[in-house]
């Protein structure tokens, strides 16, 4: 009958500490943003926290500014696993000095990348081509697909900023004088589809893209130098500007993205959420090879998620406590 009675009491105590581990986590909304990486961030977030911490985690739609700047006036949604600080500098920088945000892991160990790119078998086979000058010596490498005579740089379509800039590099590198033109694509897929055919017939290309995609974790892709520092004077003066007329050569900023979290729940949250959520970072290569895997099997952020949890145990397991990592992967 003691036995019995230490049992009952063992198993209530437990169960007691259980209740109280997910109460003191609680309830945590965790902002999805509208495109792949941070879909499947955010699903890897609600997993381990849900089933390694405990809490009672729920997944909500949003997008950059508006997500934001709904954590910093009304404390919600809890948890911007991906958030690209420097679309909006001011607005985070002012959430944290009014001690309304906290900074947690930058989910992108090496930052979010844009540039120009050329095919890895390219880069193998001619070394001596690294920075956007050593590119533009070789046209007859990046032939133009109506011109052979020509090279041709891969812009995007109208409308992003990324084609901006990469007009304005074109004229700054002296892309005309090198025999080279500027390829409008059109739209998102013609860009994706240029690269998707060079690569399926071994050819040279050269143009903008970005990381993370799932595109550039299945093709293999090497971004070109840009040969000079950083000038952010002269990037905001007329790198960015469609009109500008005289563009100076220029390196492409990488973009932070970084883990915010309202104050209110990092207080609630206690030191081991928090500890999992100072740590969680990967790096591009990992979530390009992960969104390609979920874009070829047509999976969602959850089969993501899961995908990733089981074929990456030793990086995760660097994130969490040895008592969380055992129950996450027994959810597996």
């Amino acid at each position: 009958m003691k036995h019995l009675l230490a049992s009952t009491c063992l198993v209530a105590g437990l169960l007691a500490m259980t209740g109280a581990a997910r109460a003191e986590c609680g309830d945590v909304t965790i902002a999805s943003m509208n495109w792949q990486s941070a879909e499947v961030l955010a699903a890897l977030d609600k997993f381990i926290l849900t089933e390694g911490y405990g809490c009672n985690a729920e997944v909500i739609v949003g997008d950059t500014v508006p997500t934001i700047t709904s954590m910093i006036e009304k404390g919600e949604p809890d948890l911007a696993p991906e958030g690209w600080v420097d679309l909006l500098p001011d607005v985070v920088n002012r959430g944290i000095e009014e001690g309304k945000l906290i900074g947690a892991a930058v989910a992108l160990s090496d930052a979010a990348v844009q540039g120009w790119w050329i095919p890895k078998y390219i880069a193998d086979a001619n070394p001596d081509i690294k920075t956007i000058d050593d590119a533009f010596k070789h046209p007859e490498l990046f032939p133009d697909p109506e011109d052979k005579s020509k090279g041709a740089v891969h812009n995007g379509p109208q409308g992003w900023g990324g084609t901006v800039v990469t007009s304005q590099l074109y004229k700054a590198y002296g892309g005309e004088a090198a025999n080279f033109t500027l390829v409008d694509t059109g739209s998102a897929a013609g860009l994706d589809g240029s690269i998707a055919k060079a690569y399926e017939r071994k050819e040279g290309w050269v143009g903008y893209y970005w990381a993370p995609t799932a595109l550039l974790g299945k093709y293999e892709m090497v971004k070109l130098e840009h040969g000079v520092p950083y000038d952010a004077a002269e990037w905001k003066r007329c790198n960015t500007v469609a009109d500008c007329p005289d563009p100076k050569k220029n390196d492409w900023p990488k973009d932070k993205v970084q883990t915010l979290v309202t104050k209110a729940f990092a207080e609630r949250a206690g030191e081991d959420v928090m500890g999992y959520l100072n740590k969680r970072a990967w790096s591009n290569d990992t979530v390009n090879k992960l969104m390609a895997w979920m874009t070829d099997n047509q999976s969602s952020g959850d089969d993501g998620a899961k995908h990733f949890l089981q074929e990456n145990e030793a990086l995760w397991k660097e994130w969490v406590s040895p008592e969380a990592a055992e129950k996450i992967k027994a959810a597996l």
